[in-house]
């Protein structure tokens, strides 16, 4: 008897608190997401099952010299992780929808206003005495409005990294919810004439142009703004093996088998701070809202960017394509392509929509920079 019972006493379900059990919880949600849904399967099936390990009782695998523990040492604190998948991401990322039209640059500046309307609205309520944020906590926030899940976690991990789980799931939970989130904002600031706007189609651009372009916008952005090199430059230099020609099989790596095993590693460390403890509390609940309210004031901000644009010009963009000036690379662009196609079935907007699409990657990066600058001596 006394050994069923001291067996029993070293059970999770004798040590397991309530807190441990809701995130348990939260991690099969996460599953079920993923598996039954397919919203960001990659991340959210990594990030729900290191959820679930980092809350089961007497396991010492996120913490300490646990496995997740030193996964989340050697590639979120470092930052490797993030900027390894940024490579990745440039690798896959073609810039000749921008370079064949310039002016989407502007909607993808656009959209990252989200980040900085979050940034001052949650310093705002902070002095209000509503929440309590630092500027560093606050900067880490306000950058889930990119819809960036990579940038927004190099960024808490170097601003904020007790915040990292709850704005981790954040970013990579409205990415995923995009088709559902952005059309009722796209519908509501755009008539249907507007989205019935068929674009003319893109010119050629040469291959030199897409071997030049990474070469410059890193040169131009990190002489600059130096703290937004290492994002911006391992996605230039991902770009670059791409265009150039010549590495295609560093460049096929990067593309497939590396970035799908740094995701591997990073959901795993990203999971592992869903501890019950740090997550759920006022400070998770509020984050989840004001990133929320970025990501949707980023969509707004396109949209209405685009419709300023056709005010001055007489060649007329779609107003919709200044949605997927968010990062969210290139779910946003389908989502556009997919409403313009509902307001008129010739209205093909994908491609064009990549132009901006892509300027968000580019804008989220800099904006990251900016926080890192601002914020390092606070």
């Amino acid at each position: 008897m006394q050994l069923i019972n001291e067996l029993w006493q070293a059970s999770g379900l004798y040590q397991m608190s309530w807190g441990q059990f809701v995130m348990i919880l939260v991690g099969l949600l996460l599953l079920y997401l993923a598996i039954a849904k397919k919203f960001e399967p990659l991340l959210l099936v990594t990030i729900g099952f290191g959820g679930i390990l980092a809350n089961i009782p007497g396991v010492d695998i996120a913490t300490g010299d646990g496995l997740l523990h030193l996964i989340y040492i050697v590639g979120i604190e470092t930052g490797a992780f993030p900027l390894i998948i940024f490579m990745g991401v440039g690798a896959m990322t073609d810039f000749g929808p921008l370079l064949a039209n310039p002016r989407t640059l502007f909607l993808g500046a656009a959209a990252q206003f989200g980040i900085f309307a979050t940034l001052l609205g949650a310093l705002g309520l902070t002095s209000l005495g509503w929440m309590d944020f630092s500027l560093k906590e606050a900067a880490a926030i306000g950058i889930i409005g990119g819809a960036d899940g990579p940038t927004a976690i190099y960024v808490a991990g170097k601003l904020a990294p007790h915040l990292l789980g709850a704005i981790a799931v954040a970013a990579y939970s409205y990415m995923a919810l995009v088709p559902i989130i952005q059309p009722p904002i796209m519908r509501l600031l755009t008539t249907k004439q507007e989205r019935s706007i068929v674009m003319t189609q893109l010119r050629d651009v040469s291959r030199l142009e897409k071997i030049v372009f990474p070469l410059l916008l890193l040169l131009l952005i990190a002489l600059l703004l130096p703290s937004a090199a290492p994002l911006l430059g391992m996605f230039c230099f991902g770009n670059l093996m791409k265009e150039c020609g010549v590495v295609d099989r560093l460049s096929d790596t990067t593309q497939n088998a590396l970035i799908n095993i740094v995701t591997i590693f990073l959901g795993l460390a990203v999971g592992s701070k869903l501890q019950a403890d740090v997550f759920l509390s006022a400070t998770t609940i509020s984050i989840l809202l004001l990133g929320i309210i970025a990501f949707s004031i980023g969509t707004a901000s396109g949209v209405l960017m685009a419709k300023a644009m056709n005010a001055m010009s007489k060649v007329p963009i779609n107003p919709l394509i200044g949605a997927a000036g968010v990062s969210a690379v290139p779910m946003a662009a389908r989502v556009v392509n997919r409403v313009g196609l509902e307001a008129n079935p010739q209205n093909f907007l994908l491609m064009h929509a990549m132009g901006p699409n892509v300027a968000g990657v580019i804008g989220s990066a800099i904006a990251a920079g900016i926080m890192i600058l601002f914020t390092s001596s606070s």
